[in-house]
């Protein structure tokens, strides 16, 4: 099957949409110290450009989890897998979610259901692209940069069967008939 990546969101505004979200957390965070949860793999980007964003008065630390449901197909198999789980207790703490795309919100609502059993002191998602036309499950969705329509996206983390996750852009995938 043979496709093409046409650019969806250039770097210059991913970057300024990463800034902005930075910006909104520092504004509800101030004086506070708040835990990073990346799901990996396609977060991994997203998360860190977020946290060089954060001013240093709020203190980051930050998780990693991993967690399956697409495989190598482009839509989602409905089957939630936790791949990785965290190394340290949320017990407690300020966390966020970050994220590189709000889809179906099948996998987000299982991640946080399970994640809220844990007790954090508040559990907000952040992500990177959001797809709300996609929805099938209701998420809450508290810092997004930038909502998408239904098309299939790689770049800045997001891939095709594990390629294209270093593009520095967000790029449409347009398969050819």
């Amino acid at each position: 099957m043979s496709y093409k990546i046409l650019p969806l969101i250039s770097t210059e505004d991913v970057e300024k949409g990463i800034q902005q979200i930075a910006d909104k957390i520092a504004e509800d965070y101030r004086g506070k110290d708040i835990c990073l949860i990346c799901v990996l793999k396609g977060a991994v980007f997203f998360m860190t450009e977020l946290a060089k964003r954060i001013p240093e008065d709020i203190r980051v630390t930050m998780d990693f989890m991993s967690v399956s449901s697409y495989g190598s197909s482009t839509v989602s198999s409905g089957v939630v897998k936790i791949v990785k789980d965290l190394d340290e207790s949320i017990t407690g703490k300020h966390v966020i979610v970050v994220e590189d795309i709000v889809d179906t919100g099948n996998t987000l609502s299982y991640l946080l259901e399970m994640l809220k059993d844990r007790q954090p002191a508040s559990l907000r998602l952040c992500t990177l692209l959001d797809k709300p036309s996609r929805r099938t499950r209701e998420v809450q969705v508290d810092y997004t940069a930038f909502s998408i329509p239904d098309k299939f996206v790689v770049g800045y983390g997001l891939d095709y069967d594990q390629y294209y996750r270093n593009l520095p852009y967000i790029g449409v995938v347009e398969f050819d008939d």
